[in-house]
């Protein structure tokens, strides 16, 4: 269902994926998914990412983030059937997802925006949710000394659900999912993207 955010072009639907469907794909990538911790670059240092990930995806698809550059593993059986489920819903065909396993709450995602010369100046940003509920925070990036408040979406991403970001809303917005305190079980992220050249 299409979400109101001026700037933005979103839909969410809460529960895109079966229960018993969810269950069985978080069983799945949780076991067979070889997670990694990734380096990225912060503040200008090499850090261990703040989550588990996976890059996976056509031949040719590889992808540079926050200066560390990854080539994809191959698509897994389940994966690429479902992928064509996200396709059909999204109108988008993509030849790649980011699959990122937040183990706790101390687990996160900072601040920051799918800009990457790879993916085009009006990505379309699939992102399926599996495992315990987080929070997501998207939030209108404004001048500095602005005095006007920037416009922010909140969303709970429960097991299932399915997150379609499009148009100009990287353009507009950052997202982040930010640590908790609260005792959390893991959860499994699923990002699907379309890599259109190399950089």
């Amino acid at each position: 269902m299409p979400v109101t955010l001026e700037g933005a072009d979103l839909a969410f639907a809460p529960a895109w994926l079966a229960q018993d469907a969810a269950d069985a794909l978080f069983a799945h990538l949780q076991a067979e998914v070889p997670w990694s911790v990734h380096r990225i670059r912060l503040f200008g240092r090499l850090v261990d990412s703040p989550r588990l990930s996976c890059w996976i995806g056509d031949p040719g698809a590889g992808y540079t983030y926050s200066g560390t550059r990854f080539e994809p593993h191959p698509w897994p059986p389940l994966l690429a059937d479902l992928r064509v489920r996200v396709a059909e819903t999204c109108g988008e065909e993509f030849n790649s997802v980011l699959a990122n396993l937040y183990r706790d709450g101390r687990d996160s995602m900072g601040w920051h925006r799918d800009d990457e010369p790879e993916l085009g100046p009006r990505p379309v940003i699939a992102s399926l949710s599996l495992g315990a509920t987080r929070r997501f925070v998207l939030k209108e990036r404004v001048g500095a000394g602005s005095a006007v408040a920037p416009r922010k979406r909140v969303f709970e991403l429960g097991h299932g659900s399915l997150l379609r970001m499009a148009g100009d809303t990287q353009r507009h917005y950052r997202h982040a999912l930010p640590r908790t305190a609260r005792p959390v079980g893991p959860r499994i992220n699923l990002t699907f993207r379309r890599i259109r050249s190399a950089p």
